[in-house]
């Protein structure tokens, strides 16, 4: 994507103050990779790219956990409206990781709360995560867990964060371009690979930014993609998988 060489930068400090949204509406995509730099070439010239240390594409890594009964993905999967979601996140490049618990909020917004972890530990919960996934869990008033978490499903990909100021007051937003997306089943190590496609998502509070808008014109549109949920239903085609079907039919196969 050499398009980004020519947006201007913007420090994670600068990102974190301006558009942190831990609470927000995220809207997802599929676009053509073939397609990123037409996109690209046609932002807004105020938005700016995520720059550390010289370098503006960050590997990731996401392990997901879930119960033995996976209580978190049959509660997507089955559109419930107390769903959640358990994962450790890992910055690769940087070895930083947090566990992260994200939670449905109020007119179906995400809310994100997330603990320091050790990267080192990432494809497990240690005492001081398991507290805070519980606390975020009661929070939230879910509960009914069928049994302790383990991890199910790693995901790793490259991404692109850029930040796009408001048109109206309020805070900023995010755009994320995730590339290379892999799929791994912890238990067996089965892997799959989104090819050709880079997931698109707009971090944004209620009013859609102008990446929104900048897709919509080329004729993007939304689509229901989960990491987890996508991830999971294809490595195990047995488990339900309404609401990613279209997803599945159309771009995994």
């Amino acid at each position: 994507m050499t398009v980004l060489a020519d947006l201007a930068p913007i420090t994670l400090g600068e990102l974190e103050a301006s558009a942190s949204l831990q609470t927000r509406i995220d809207r997802k995509y599929l676009v053509p990779t073939s397609a990123l730099p037409v996109l690209l070439d046609a932002l807004d010239p105020a938005v700016r790219t995520l720059e550390i240390d010289g370098e503006r594409v960050f590997a990731y890594e996401s392990v997901y956990f879930d119960t033995p009964g996976l209580t978190s993905y049959l509660g997507a999967a089955r559109r419930r409206r107390n769903r959640f979601k358990v994962r450790t996140r890992t910055y690769v490049d940087s070895d930083v990781c947090w566990v992260e618990v994200k939670t449905r909020g109020p007119r179906g917004a995400t809310v994100k709360t997330r603990l320091p972890h050790e990267a080192a530990g990432r494809t497990e919960l240690d005492d001081p995560a398991l507290r805070f996934t519980s606390d975020a869990l009661d929070d939230a008033r879910i509960g009914g867990l069928d049994g302790p978490m383990g991890p199910t499903l790693l995901s790793s990909y490259d991404r692109v964060t850029l930040h796009v100021p408001s048109a109206t007051p309020g805070p900023d937003s995010r755009t994320t371009i995730d590339t290379d997306l892999v799929w791994t089943d912890a238990a067996t190590g089965r892997e799959r690979a989104l090819v050709g496609l880079a997931v698109v998502e707009t971090k944004t509070g209620s009013t859609p930014s102008s990446t929104d808008r900048l897709l919509w014109r080329h004729g993007h549109r939304p689509v229901r993609i989960s990491k987890y949920g996508t991830g999971m239903a294809v490595l195990h085609p047995e488990l339900p998988s309404t609401p990613w079907r279209r997803v599945l039919d159309r771009h995994v196969g």
